[in-house]
This record gives C-alpha cells, structure tokens and sequence, in this order.
C-alpha cells in the first residue's frame, strides 16, 4: 500500500508542477501579447504623424514647382513676397497678430 501511496502523491506533485508552469507560461503570453498591442498603437500614431508631414510637405512642394516653373519676375516677386515680406505698390498687407 506504500507504493500506490507515493506514486499518487508523486503524480500529484507532478500536476501540480505543470500547472504552474502552464499558469506563468500564459501569465507571460498575455504580457508579451498587451505590450505588443502597445507598441503597435504608438507605432501607428507615429505612422499617422509622418503621413500628415508628407501630405503637407508635397503640398509645399506642389506650391514650389508651380512658382518655379513660372517666369523669371513672377520668381523675383514670389521671393521678394515670402523672404523679404515686400508689398506691391498700393497694396496693404494684413499681419494676423492672434497667433492662431
């Protein structure tokens, strides 16, 4: 009767031995699976970012090509206009102070 005694508590140690391991095993799945999650959620707010920064960097350079590919004046005013903040005669130019 000894005998059947330790195997049953051996057997018993055993499974309770795997089942632990399987416990911190999916404990340690689901860490890994929820910083995942995170890490892909802040990837994909950079992703948006960036792709807002090249819509507006093509914007800019659709804006370029157009007034480079005009004439030599249309240049020397657009540069005048933008660098130098120069105004055509008679003109009046309105500086939005708000800040916004």
């Amino acid at each position: 009767m000894a005998a059947p005694d330790r195997r049953k508590r051996k057997k018993k140690v055993v499974v309770k031995t795997l089942v632990r391991v399987f416990f911190v095993l999916l404990l340690s799945m689901l860490a890994a699976y929820i910083s995942n999650q995170v890490t892909i959620s802040s990837k994909r707010a950079e992703l948006d970012t960036l792709n807002e920064q090249i819509a507006q960097q093509k914007t800019e350079n659709e804006e370029m090509q157009r007034i480079l590919s005009g004439d030599a004046d249309q240049i020397t005013e657009w540069v005048a206009r933008d660098s130098y903040n120069y105004a055509a005669p008679n003109e009046r130019i309105f500086v939005d102070v708000t800040g916004s």
